[in-house]
């Protein structure tokens, strides 16, 4: 397009200029170029050189360039050519020339500068206040003086490349200096030509604000397009690290998961060992292994176990929020595959526990058989000693009447006394039956020795038949037989036969876990220290049948009976066995009220652990019910929630040394062998279990609230919003169970204006509710009602950034990523990248389209 000059009235070869580009703008700038001009020559001399290296900048595209801008474009030649690059043309006149050219800077140059909707001008100067606000020595204020110690020049150079400049060895009271280092840096590094004399503007008082202007306007350009990169690079850092931040709270998830899975998987098989221990200190030491486990090691894994849960949560969240796809763990790595290994690692454990106790009760009553087991048969040894021998003697083969009549008798007491001791066999007999059949370690010993006393109680029963056939038919020939002898043994024998009982019955070892089943035992005692004068009435009556027996052979001078020919019970052994009874008494008393104050204690332990169970069992309950009220219908701020829920966490957190008392007064009824309690329904078990779920509940509830905060904060939703979306929830949720099933999630979408159809509706279920579970949970609920207005970064904003620093290709280059982004970023993307397979690229080039892509797909990023 040409435009030529037209005459007004001005005078001979003055005139406006008229053109494209200028219009009213340049009509004022033009009064202001006449009295510049006029004022001042020394700014024309400054203009002649900035415009006249200004055209040149141009020209030399074409192949030539001018020296005398008023004469060498008088021909038109020149001008021309220039207008091949600017499109414009004027005649000779110096000041028409001069504004025609900075028509043209304003035009074509500066016009075209625009920050924050400022004009050109005002554009250019706002730019280069900020660029140059943090250096020293440096305030820029307008175009002319500012600019006189060249320090501003060189502080526009050293921000975009501070590798040519080395500012810090500056000095304000160089300026001439400082100007030609800029002058050359620019020239040399920037392609920008010296338009400019350091010493014309050192001199200058007032420097011309066009030449500075048409100059710094090239800095602008150069750098223009360097920002317009970074701006580009900073949004790809900022999608980079959001990755690189979902990326490692997956690592430390897998991480988590891998190590309490191995750790169940180590754990299981010794909750499994059902391999018991011979003697009751090895089954206790099992106890207490077991009790550490419970106590020391479980402990944190429930801990690891909830964050687990609460950081999956979390990452699930954050990828929604930054529309990434959502985080799928490894096989066998899902929340619900470790919440499977821990309900089966608490099955096995409760097994073991239940396992343990039973063996120990199991070795309680082996220790308890064995020890009767062992009495008694020492007692049957006792009493058979020598037994066998007397009934194979034949003493009656020299006796007289009278003394086989003797044997006779007694041998008689002593198949009574065999016959009372039937009982006593059949009873070692079922006693070492039953250690066979709780499996007892030594049972090999305990038969060996049953299968003695049978054999040897069969030979007696033999022997004893075989005798009483001798004595019978002897006592054809002998008739006499002492009566009183016949009595005392008839008499002797029952009341020996009693006091053996009664010294066994005082001797015995008993089982009791109770108060009451002491106090059993105390009332039969009691009961047979009642019958003790009875008995000491027949114990006198035997010995007086003695002493009449005596008193006969001394009457009649029959030979003194030293031995009673019935029986082998003597007098002194009957006293004996009475003192004996008459000391054990007092033992067995000591004994049995002994017993009595442990089942006491015993029963005090049970009362104790009762109250607390039965005050800690509530709370816990209570506290369940009231944190799921807390997650149905929280109210204020989140904030204001979270703080709430801080503090409730705090109090079950307080509370926890109730649970620790009641586990000491647990270990105390344990390490009593107190096993049961009628006092309360709740057992350690259930308290414990309780417990974890209440930590659990409260955990869970807190962490809602968190991603409802992350949410809210990405969203950049209000708490009036968050409110209205929890209203409008909680109205729609029928079973208060913080779930909406989907008729009622249509109901609640109706009453807020949507307009459903069946297809649209099943779209958005399969955004509400992915794993078709057929609820919808608050937290999606939030994230639905959010999308829509969000505004996050899409894969093609990151694109359209990486297409900027590739200079516009359809690929970009290691070293281009090295360049504009920090290390860190450019190694990541530079690893990630795969190559780019179209036409025309070089080596090594890098698909940065399929790189973004993935970033919002399906993929392993």
């Amino acid at each position: 397009m040409m435009m030529v000059m037209q005459p007004e009235g001005l005078g001979a070869g003055e005139g406006r200029f008229a053109g494209g580009g200028g219009g009213g703008e340049y009509m004022e700038q033009e009064e202001d170029w006449d009295r510049d001009l006029l004022l001042d020559p020394a700014w024309e001399k400054q203009q002649r050189k900035t415009f006249t290296a200004w055209c040149n900048s141009h020209l030399r595209k074409a192949g030539t360039q001018i020296e005398n801008i008023e004469e060498d474009f008088r021909n038109g030649l020149k001008l021309m050519l220039l207008l091949e690059v600017i499109s414009e043309i004027v005649d000779g006149n110096l000041k028409m020339t001069l504004g025609m050219i900075w028509t043209i800077i304003l035009r074509f140059a500066i016009q075209d500068i625009s920050v924050e909707e400022t004009s050109a001008k005002e554009g250019l100067l706002l730019w280069c206040q900020r660029k140059t606000a943090p250096y020293r020595n440096v305030n820029v204020q307008n175009f002319h003086t500012s600019w006189k110690d060249g320090l501003a020049l060189c502080a526009l150079i050293h921000r975009h490349r501070p590798d040519l400049i080395d500012y810090a060895k500056l000095r304000k009271d160089d300026p001439i200096g400082n100007l030609n280092t800029a002058f050359e840096v620019a020239e040399k590094y920037l392609d920008i030509p010296k338009m400019l004399d350091a010493e014309d503007i050192v001199n200058t008082p007032k420097p011309d604000e066009k030449a500075i202007m048409t100059y710094v306007s090239c800095f602008y350009h150069a750098f223009a397009g360097a920002e317009q990169a970074e701006t580009a690079a900073n949004r790809i850092c900022k999608v980079l690290a959001v990755n690189q931040e979902n990326e490692k709270l997956m690592e430390e998830y897998e991480k988590l998961a891998s190590e309490l899975l191995e750790w169940i998987r180590r754990t299981v098989p010794w909750l499994e060992n059902r391999v018991g221990e011979p003697s009751m200190s090895a089954m206790q030491r099992k106890l207490e292994d077991f009790r550490d486990y419970r106590r020391l090691h479980k402990p944190p894994r429930i801990q690891e176990k909830c964050q687990l849960e609460i950081n999956f949560n979390t990452l699930q969240t954050k990828l929604r929020l930054s529309h990434r796809p959502a985080f799928m763990p490894s096989e066998g790595k899902l929340v619900s595959d470790i919440a499977n290994a821990w309900r089966g690692l608490e099955q096995v454990e409760k097994g073991y526990e239940d396992w343990l106790l039973s063996e120990i009760r199991r070795l309680q009553r082996l220790q308890h058989l064995a020890e009767k087991f062992r009495q008694k048969a020492s007692l049957h040894e006792a009493w058979t000693r020598g037994k066998e021998e007397m009934l194979s003697q034949r003493d009656y083969d020299s006796a007289l009447l009278q003394e086989v009549r003797a044997l006779l008798r007694r041998h008689e007491a002593f198949e009574s006394d065999l016959a009372a001791h039937q009982d006593r066999v059949e009873h070692i007999a079922a006693l070492a039956q039953e250690l066979n059949e709780l499996d007892y370690h030594e049972a090999a010993s305990v038969n060996s020795r049953c299968q003695a006393i049978c054999d040897q109680w069969d030979n007696l029963g033999t022997l004893t038949q075989k005798r009483r056939d001798a004595l019978e038919r002897m006592e054809k020939l002998l008739e006499t037989i002492d009566r009183l002898q016949l009595e005392f043994a008839r008499r002797a024998a029952p009341f020996n036969n009693w006091l053996d009982g009664a010294v066994e019955d005082l001797q015995d070892v008993w089982l009791v876990h109770s108060v009451e089943e002491t106090q059993s035992l105390l009332t039969a005692h009691d009961q047979f220290k009642a019958t003790l004068p009875e008995a000491d009435r027949e114990r006198g009556a035997i010995m007086g049948i003695q002493g009449e027996i005596q008193k006969i052979c001394q009457t009649y001078g029959l030979r003194p009976c030293s031995t009673n020919p019935y029986i082998t019970l003597s007098p002194q052994d009957i006293n004996t066995k009475w003192d004996m009874v008459r000391k054990l008494v007092p033992s067995c008393d000591q004994t049995l009220q002994e017993e009595l104050a442990r089942q006491q204690v015993n029963e005090r332990l049970r009362r104790q652990f009762a109250a607390q169970a039965n005050a800690i069992g509530p709370w816990i309950q209570a506290k369940v019910e009231e944190v799921g009220r807390l997650a149905a219908g929280l109210a204020g701020s989140l904030e204001e929630q979270m703080a709430g829920l801080r503090q409730q966490e705090q109090n079950i957190i307080n509370y926890k040394t109730n649970i620790d008392r009641l586990e000491g007064d647990h270990q105390l009824l344990q390490e009593s062998l107190v096993f049961d309690n009628k006092h309360t329904v709740y057992s350690m078990e259930h308290i414990r279990v309780g417990w974890e779920q209440l930590l659990t509940s409260i955990a869970r509830t807190i962490n809602e609230v968190e991603n409802q905060v992350l949410t809210r904060d990405a969203k950049g939703l209000s708490q009036e919003q968050l409110n209205e979306f929890r209203a409008s929830f909680n109205h729609f949720d029928r079973k208060q169970n913080g779930m909406m099933e989907p008729d009622d999630f249509r109901a609640c979408l109706i009453s807020m204006g949507y307009d459903l159809g069946e297809v649209e509706f099943a779209r958005i279920m399969t955004m509400v509710d992915p794993n078709a579970a057929g609820v919808v949970t608050f937290q999606a609920f939030i994230d639905f009602m959010t999308r829509e207005t969000a505004e996050t970064d899409t894969t093609e904003q990151v694109v359209a950034s990486f297409k900027i620093l590739a200079g516009d290709k359809n690929y970009i280059t290691p070293e281009e990523l090295r360049r504009e982004l920090p290390a860190k970023q450019a190694e990541y993307c530079i690893r990630r990248m795969v190559p780019y397979k179209g036409s025309g690229a070089p080596a090594g080039a890098l698909d940065y389209v399929a790189f973004s892509s993935a970033l919002y797909g399906e993929s392993d990023l």
